[in-house]
């Protein structure tokens, strides 16, 4: 992996030490800088998981993607900054109900002096600015809103923001090829909601900003606002403008029994 390249892409120089402070740093320049997005489903771009394809999508051509290529990348630039990741799968929650098993990647990170560990995630859309720790079961306050990790049956745990479950955590450590079935599922399935809508959004100071289809959503201390784009040049110039993603054509969604409105609840 070209390191610095990837750091730049971030706005990030590289650390004097894999320590928490820079880890907290870097998620939130990771969420700032590079969007949760599924256009390529939309696109018709294949979504695969080597790193070299990560790679090129991520940092060579600055596009973003969902939670197996954003976490998938991320770990393995903390492994080459000196940091010890573990993989791990989780079930997203969709009311009382969960998500099928590898629904969702995130990682759980220590530090190279035994810190930790940390809960990592840049691949859920609306979720935690700086990484959560794992350990702690009491409230963590973030910009991103008020998380709490809970124990649940069979030694997994659940991650709670403002009192919603958002998913369960399973203890086993995985690799990323054991999420290639699941990353195949939520780009091809009908009833994947990734096939049903389009969105993109990205950290914006405490805030977020959002398109899906048409429509540009910032929420902030200032609340909610939304902006119906007009046409499709529009849409393109909006990607170019909020997210620094140049694509020739709108995305078409593939599944549209459900059209995306995900910008306060983007999952994997």
């Amino acid at each position: 992996m070209d390191v610095n390249a990837y750091l730049d892409r971030i706005d990030m120089k590289p650390p004097h030490a894999a320590d928490a402070a820079y880890l907290r740093e870097l998620h939130r320049a990771h969420q700032s800088a590079v969007p949760f997005e599924n256009l390529s489903i939309h696109l018709g771009e294949p979504i695969t998981l080597g790193e070299p394809e990560l790679f090129d999508k991520i940092v060579r051509r600055r596009r973003g993607g969902f939670c197996y290529e954003l976490n998938g990348l991320l770990a393995l630039l903390l492994e080459e900054l000196g940091y010890s990741v573990e993989r791990l799968a989780a079930r997203v929650f969709g009311g009382e109900h969960l998500g099928p098993p590898f629904d969702h990647l995130l990682l759980l990170v220590t530090t190279a002096g035994g810190d930790g560990p940390w809960l990592v995630d840049v691949g859920f859309g609306s979720h935690s600015t700086y990484p959560l720790d794992f350990a702690d079961r009491a409230e963590q306050r973030d910009p991103g809103g008020v998380f709490r990790l809970a124990d649940a049956p069979d030694g997994d745990v659940d991650v709670i923001k403002d009192g919603t479950p958002a998913y369960r955590i399973e203890r086993r450590v995985r690799t990323l090829d054991e999420f290639r079935p699941t990353c195949w599922y939520q780009q091809t399935s009908p009833d994947s909601h990734f096939t049903r809508g389009d969105v993109c959004t990205r950290l914006d100071g405490d805030g977020r900003i959002t398109l899906s289809g048409r429509k540009l959503i910032r929420t902030g201390a200032a609340g909610r606002t939304e902006t119906l784009l007009d046409s499709g040049e529009a849409v393109l110039a909006a990607y170019r403008e909020h997210f620094g993603v140049i694509l020739d054509r709108e995305p078409t969604v593939r599944n549209p029994q459900d059209r995306g409105e995900r910008a306060d609840a983007a999952q994997p």
